[in-house]
């Protein structure tokens, strides 16, 4: 058994993990890095990168549908679904080595590809070494939740974790779960020649503005993605290559395949987490607001600490305790300014407070503040002027921004960065934006806030009158 000492431990080669790793490395820390299964985590390999690389396959389809009106006759794509596959591989292959082994061996890490487990509140086992730490960071991530619905684990259901790799063309593709990761699959498939049923249980997109949330389902409704509200699944049944979904309300769904996509669950199993006094709840590992868990020698950043599952979420927090471990300063994560995406077509994103959650807070101190995406020229121009921003703003300064439409996930970091630093919508309006870009709609939107102020004050027009008749 070899016997290691470090200054940092990192469990999980995940966006987090991967990201105290290098920082503290390049820092001069001596740090050793475990990871059991692939290096770059769920984002790399069954999340983020393959789903866009997927999505990005069927924009090339249905784009040849929608070609007419730009003078270019409209196609009927064809549609090889394992080329498409072929390009989500190619895709994980190009980033890859960014997340390597011997990249992170280069950065000076030890890296051991074996998983851990405490065996005491300041050694942790894996494999054939025993690793003693002054400072443990764990960053597991989460994996695919399965919920025990009757009969589904007789069926062989597909999850992110698995749907990248299937190469066959499915003929209709249930999906249980409307929330981000269903209705991205949902809008790639339908776009890819593919019938698409999604079975939610509540609300699709439950989470976001309900109105953004709308426009979202409804063009998604006009492709072709049959959507089940209210659905909640009863039981799971697989017979003569059918799959069939009953809901509680007595409504049934058949299909060839099956996609499970109700959420996540935080990697903990494997951890031994009792053996370092490591206190958990139920969507994750207890941390502070420093993300030091009842172990003070330990953090725990990412999905596995219970919060905002984003892989720019694990990214941040891996930043705020490397201020902590390396260099003892204080460090709190804050949740106001981080922004989230879903990038169905039209986008969905968000920053702060949604419109309900900031009336619910502020009352009438709240100004909310619209510009609807069809009066944006570049958007004209292009044909695909539609969408909404919402600003949620509290004595000038915004508390949150909705957006829906083309780019609403490029638009809303320009929101963060306005949050993170506390700004005022003066800031945003005295901003000058090229013409003609899809970045107006932001800089739109406070202009729109200050339009009654200027524009519908009998003061500002007393005072323009009185100036007007005394100027030379």
């Amino acid at each position: 058994m070899e016997q290691i000492k470090t200054d940092v431990l990192v469990i999980g080669a995940g966006s987090g993990g991967l990201s105290v790793a290098a920082g503290a490395a390049q820092m001069g820390a001596r740090v050793v890095l475990l990871e059991g299964h692939k290096m770059g985590g769920d984002c790399l390999n069954f999340g983020c990168v393959p789903s866009k690389a997927l999505l990005a396959s069927a924009k090339m389809a249905h784009q040849q549908t929608k070609a007419n009106a730009f003078g270019v006759s409209d196609q009927v794509p064809q549609v090889d679904y394992a080329a498409a596959k072929a390009h989500v591989a190619d895709v994980i292959s190009q980033i890859e080595p960014m997340d390597s082994v011997e990249r992170f061996e280069g950065f000076g890490v030890r890296v051991i590809q074996e998983y851990g487990h405490f065996i005491s509140p300041s050694v942790v086992q894996a494999g054939d070494h025993q690793i003693t730490a002054r400072r443990v960071v764990i960053a597991t991530g989460s994996s695919p939740l399965v919920p025990p619905i009757p009969g589904l684990d007789q069926v062989d259901y597909l999850t992110n974790e698995t749907l990248f790799e299937m190469t066959e063309t499915p003929e209709h593709l249930l999906i249980i779960g409307g929330g981000p990761i269903g209705m991205e699959m949902a809008q790639a498939h339908v776009r890819l020649g593919i019938k698409v049923t999604v079975i939610e249980g509540a609300k699709a997109l439950g989470r976001d503005d309900p109105e953004m949330a709308a426009i979202v389902l409804e063009r998604l409704r006009g492709e072709g993605v049959e959507i089940a509200e209210d659905a909640m699944a009863k039981a799971v049944t697989q017979k003569d290559g059918v799959i069939t979904v009953e809901a509680q309300d007595g409504r049934s769904f058949g299909g060839s395949h099956l996609l499970v996509a109700v959420g996540r669950k935080a990697n903990m199993g494997r951890l031994n987490l009792e053996a370092a006094g490591i206190e958990t709840h139920k969507a994750g590992i207890t941390v502070d607001a420093s993300l030091k868990t009842s172990n003070k020698k330990v953090y725990a950043i990412g999905d596995v600490a219970g919060g905002a599952q984003f892989t720019h979420v694990a990214g941040y927090q891996a930043g705020m305790i490397i201020r902590s471990m390396l260099f003892g300063l204080p460090a709190k994560a804050r949740t106001d300014h981080i922004p989230y995406a879903t990038y169905t077509d039209p986008e969905l994103a968000q920053v702060g407070l949604t419109e309900a959650e900031a009336r619910a807070q502020y009352g009438d101190k709240l100004t909310v503040t619209r510009f609807e995406s069809h009066h944006n020229d570049r958007l004209i121009a292009e044909r695909n002027a539609y969408g909404l921003i919402k600003a949620m703003v509290v004595k000038g300064r915004p508390v949150g921004v909705s957006i829906v439409g083309p780019q609403a996930g490029e638009l809303v970091n320009l929101w963060s960065l306005v949050i993170a630093n506390k700004l005022k919508m003066s800031a945003v309006a005295g901003m000058v934006s090229p013409y003609p870009t899809v970045g107006e709609i932001n800089k739109r939107v406070a202009g729109a806030y200050f339009s009654p102020q200027l524009f519908d004050n009998p003061k500002v027009k007393r005072v323009v009158g009185l100036v007007q008749r005394w100027l030379p």
